[in-house]
């Protein structure tokens, strides 16, 4: 089931990346320069980007050396490749040693955070927890609007003041909230402008200072959603979001509505930090644990290794 949503999300991409290999693995022919030329562009049409110029580099280089000598060769190196850049899977969320979990929810307007703190929080809750949300996201009141919606959607508290309050003050009463009615854990939206502003970024600072203050080692996580529909760009606003705050995973919204899902492999690599969720739709319940086979099977279409060699 998990892997079926997967599959339809990662739809569009696979149109471009597992329809383009299947057509250049589907048809028997030597290897030489020019199918990996062909494999080159099939993998820049998937959107990874550096990654894919690391992979041929690498398949070249074999080649060269004759230690790839069939295109079916190259199919499962290509795989084994992809692989180890997507890296182990992600561990598990840190759990407070006593109270609540504090989530820090981080990202820009328009990237999918505050339906993320839904979803993240519908998620938490299916796993038995009780959860609250904090809509500390003040500079536009459509967004406290929203995540109260959802909030509702999902059964979960929410703790949130007027629009133009200050998001430190929200985070105090959430924090304080979630001490008092002994929640297991605190899902925290921010202020989701430009990233280039310092002033908001050093919002981002004081609230999270206060949610320490009143909950030790809180943040447990911070979490950094972004918009999988901009690809190769979203992994400069994750370089500018890891020089403020200390992130520990990337929540990918909206991979169903893209045809960039491969890159994913370059914000794995690039960043250090493991993918810990992905977005699979519009709905409550489409939010999935990231995980590196079942991504790669879905990316591909299927495993290559299952393929006849050419």
């Amino acid at each position: 089931m998990i892997l079926a949503r997967l599959r339809a999300s990662l739809q569009k991409t696979r149109e471009k990346l597992a329809g383009g290999l299947s057509r250049l693995f589907g048809i028997a022919r030597e290897l030489d320069e020019a199918f990996l030329a062909e494999l080159e562009s099939v993998l820049f049409a998937g959107d990874l980007g550096p990654a894919a110029l690391d992979v041929l580099g690498v398949l070249r280089a074999e080649y060269r050396d004759r230690r790839l000598k069939t295109t079916g060769e190259v199919r499962e190196r290509l795989r084994d490749l992809l692989r180890r850049k997507l890296g182990d899977a992600p561990p598990a969320l840190r759990v407070a040693a006593s109270g609540p979990t504090v989530i820090l929810v981080v990202g820009v307007n328009g990237s999918g955070k505050t339906t993320s703190v839904a979803k993240l929080a519908r998620a938490l809750a299916r796993d038995g927890r009780r959860v609250m949300v904090a809509a500390c996201d003040t500079f536009r009141a459509a967004a406290i609007e929203q995540l109260a919606l959802w909030a509702g959607r999902v059964g979960v508290p929410v703790v949130s003041k007027a629009a133009g309050s200050d998001p430190a003050a929200v985070a105090f009463d959430a924090a304080a909230a979630a001490v008092a009615q002994g929640v297991d854990a605190l899902v925290v939206d921010t202020a989701g402008r430009l990233h280039t502003r310092d002033d908001l970024m050093a919002e981002l600072g004081k609230v999270r200072r206060v949610l320490e203050k009143r909950i030790p080692e809180a943040p447990h996580e911070t979490l950094l959603v972004l918009d999988a529909t901009t690809g190769q760009n979203a992994i400069r606003q994750a370089e500018v979001f890891t020089q403020v705050v200390p992130l520990t995973g990337v929540l990918l919204a909206k991979l169903d509505g893209t045809a960039r899902g491969g890159a994913v492999i370059s914000i794995r690599e690039r960043l250090g930090i493991p993918v810990r969720y992905v977005g699979v739709g519009e709905g409550v319940d489409d939010l999935e644990p990231f995980d590196p086979e079942r991504f790669l099977d879905a990316l591909l279409g299927e495993r290559l290794d299952a393929r006849t060699d050419g």
